[in-house]
């Protein structure tokens, strides 16, 4: 599956007082351009739970090079990959669009489990996304 780019427009609740991004609200982007991944590949978050598959965070980290603030449209390029047939991750950098800057690039890794929090594996429809 190729790269997705999904953009968002800086809210003001997403600020601090100087109007520059909270820290934190860029793993909530992280997580828009992972649903527009999916969604982008014919399925939902919803469809793969209601399957029995979950797809909890269990590493996330990001790398800041530049702030966002107040009213930027920023772009979210996500990009999928296989670790195994339990677990995936995603790769995301975070773009200023009037300016083609790069704001941050982060990485998030997540494991599949059933509604019991056990392990399992990926359904094969979804892990055909990733190859």
């Amino acid at each position: 599956m190729i790269p997705v780019t999904t953009v968002v427009r800086v809210r003001y609740a997403e600020t601090d007082k100087m109007g520059v991004v909270y820290y934190a609200n860029y793993f909530a982007w992280f997580e828009v351009g992972r649903c527009e991944w999916l969604r982008a590949s014919g399925y939902t978050y919803r469809e793969l739970e209601e399957q029995g598959v979950a797809l909890p965070v269990i590493e996330a980290t990001c790398r800041y090079f530049q702030p966002a603030r107040y009213d930027d449209e920023v772009a979210i390029t996500t990009a999928g990959e296989a670790l195994s047939p339990v677990r995936v991750a995603f790769a995301y950098t975070l773009v200023r669009t009037d300016a083609h800057v790069t704001l941050a690039e982060g990485r998030t890794v997540h494991a599949a489990i059933n509604p019991e929090g056990r392990p399992c594996r990926l359904p094969a429809h979804i892990r055909t996304l990733f190859s």
